[in-house]
């Protein structure tokens, strides 16, 4: 019995075989041809789709598009990589017309087009909601940190410039020593030619010079870090037990019917707080609804914030997050104190009254205080305050008697926040392992979002291709 053989390479054939007969019909490249075709790019804001009369002819928009569509589905995103698969890859060949463009022709598409690119983005979120895939009851939203293109070695801290600062003053002087006592030797071994100390000193002499005139731009500027290869990024902490990386804090917002994202955008905060409104704000508009539930986790808790999505008919679940310092040290906690909204004051653990005090601005906020004079005599004063003179205050923001009630909302509907982790974590984890992109190719704030929109779209076009199959996205669009 012989084994199942191929056919000789070097046999001629008549009829050779047609490239369509090599992509199936569920083929996700049919999608993106189709999806292409049916966009109106010149509207998008793409340029050259209508060719100049005069001069060498462009490649069209949408072909350079589709190679990138591609790309980013499958994981191929540098520029040098398409060009590859552009001459290998069956599918790229039938999706781009056998057309073979060099690869700084593919990178330079991606660097002009960042606009575009955002409003097709755009598009494909608004096929998904003709689509009648989004739920428009419950959305999630949360922030990941998406490494940049900057070493760490390259990000400085004011810390750790003075560090550096420090290390290399020490350096310097430990080789001028053993200059010295180079040339105090006549014979016996040297660890290094005096040419060569010579060479090391006025490297590290040029190095503090470079350090010195970033910590001079620090202290003029304000800035409380500067990277060197992509200025825009940030040291940020990745998560518990994580430590720190050099990233961009990626926000998304999440439909919980089928996990698609409606709304991203990348930042370099180092937190989450503050943007809770701007991006449950946006997913509304997005999902054309009167009302909307919004859960996030505990850091985008901020009565402001929470007060200004009430305003616009966006009802925020966030568990209270406890970051009192008197926890750690032992000591009650404001959580311990209970208040009276009628009377307007505070009761302490030892059941006596503490009544407002002041109010002062803080922040960018109004925080008013809340003071008694029982504690001098208090038994429980050793387990609420270390203070040797006066007694314990309580502070109280102007929009607090928000978060309280959102406090009870969330304690009479825990299963609302139980669904936070199943709606937002699954686009983060497919992104960063299953396609490969939780780190960008490029550098700037704004090349950076470009990369993220394309990011988001081949996310969202996966997910449907699972819940709808290809030839049903293909009549979607008819």
């Amino acid at each position: 019995m012989k084994h199942i053989e191929g056919i000789d390479r070097d046999q001629l054939t008549l009829m050779p075989d047609a490239i369509e007969d090599y992509i199936a019909e569920d083929n996700p490249v049919r999608f993106l041809d189709a999806f292409v075709d049916s966009l109106d790019l010149k509207g998008l804001g793409f340029p050259r789709v209508e060719p100049e009369p005069h001069g060498r002819p462009p490649y069209h928009p949408g072909d350079l598009l589709r190679l990138y569509l591609y790309g980013y589905l499958f994981a191929i995103r540098s520029s040098r990589a398409l060009e590859r698969e552009a001459h290998r890859n069956l599918e790229v060949i039938w999706l781009i017309k056998h057309l073979a463009p060099d690869f700084k022709t593919i990178a330079d598409f991606r660097r002009v087009n960042g606009k575009a690119i955002h409003n097709l983005c755009r598009e494909f979120v608004q096929f998904c909601k003709r689509s009648d895939l989004f739920g428009g009851e419950l959305v999630a939203i949360d922030g990941s940190k998406f490494k940049a293109s900057n070493a760490r070695d390259r990000n400085f801290s004011r810390g750790k410039l003075k560090d550096r600062l420090k290390e290399t003053d020490e350096k310097i002087d430990r080789y001028l020593k053993e200059l010295d006592e180079n040339d105090r030797k006549e014979d016996g071994f040297r660890k290094k030619s005096a040419e060569e100390l010579k060479e090391i000193i006025a490297h590290l002499k040029k190095r503090k010079k470079d350090l010195s005139r970033l910590d001079r731009r620090m202290e003029k500027t304000g800035e409380k870090q500067v990277s060197l290869s992509d200025p825009d990024c940030r040291s940020m902490p990745v998560g518990k037990g994580h430590g720190t990386e050099v990233s961009y804090n990626v926000q998304v917002s999440v439909d919980s019917k089928h996990k698609l994202i409606l709304d991203h955008e990348v930042t370099n905060d180092v937190t989450d707080q503050g943007h809770l409104s701007g991006m449950g704000i946006r997913a509304k508009k997005i999902l054309g609804v009167k009302k909307l539930d919004l859960v996030a986790d505990m850091g985008y808790y901020d009565g402001q914030e929470v007060a200004a999505c009430l305003d616009k008919g966006i009802q925020p679940w966030i568990s209270k997050p406890n970051t009192s310092v008197n926890l750690k040290k032992g000591l009650f906690t404001k959580e311990d104190f209970r208040y009276s909204k009628r009377r307007d004051c505070y009761t302490c653990p030892a059941g006596k009254r503490l009544d407002f005090s002041f109010q002062t601005h803080e922040l960018d906020r109004d925080v008013r205080y809340y003071a008694t004079s029982a504690c001098s005599g208090c038994r429980k004063r050793s387990e609420c305050t270390l203070k040797k003179a006066g007694g314990r205050r309580i502070t109280r923001s102007k929009e607090e008697w928000v978060l309280d009630n959102m406090e009870l909302r969330n304690r009479l509907h825990p299963e609302k926040l139980k669904r936070r982790k199943e709606i937002v974590e699954h686009p983060f984890g497919t992104i960063k392992r299953n396609m490969n992109q939780g780190y960008f190719l490029m550098r700037g704030l704004s090349k950076v979002r470009t990369e993220m929109n394309l990011t988001v779209v081949a996310y969202n076009m996966k997910r449907v291709m699972n819940i709808l199959g290809v030839k049903r996205m293909v009549q979607a669009l008819a």
